[in-house]
């Protein structure tokens, strides 16, 4: 009995192996601490260059990075923000000794 999933886009190369690199909230934070810093600079620059229209952008910019600061800030899961976070209802697992 044959047991594969069909290929969802049939024009595409099956690659051997999945890639299953996944940003932690420590590279997420230093990849926009980064570019956090690389926007306040821009800011800095285009005020002292007088360019209103790419100060506005680049403001809208800095600001959109702190806010994703803000969005990707770990948070502890507990039972009151569980079914948030995993999209249905349960309990937060305790850190309980191995067995």
């Amino acid at each position: 009995m044959d047991h594969t999933c069909p290929d969802p886009e049939p024009g595409r190369e099956k690659l051997d192996e999945d890639d299953h690199d996944l940003l932690t909230f420590g590279e997420v934070s230093e990849r926009l601490r980064v570019e956090i810093a690389a926007a306040r600079t821009a800011v800095t620059e285009l005020e002292a260059a007088g360019d209103t229209a790419g100060l506005e952008k680049a403001r809208a910019r800095l600001g959109a990075l702190e806010a994703a600061v803000r969005r990707n800030t770990a948070q502890p899961i507990n039972d009151a923000n569980f079914e948030k976070f995993f999209g249905y209802p349960g309990t937060a697992k305790r850190n309980l000794p191995l067995q």
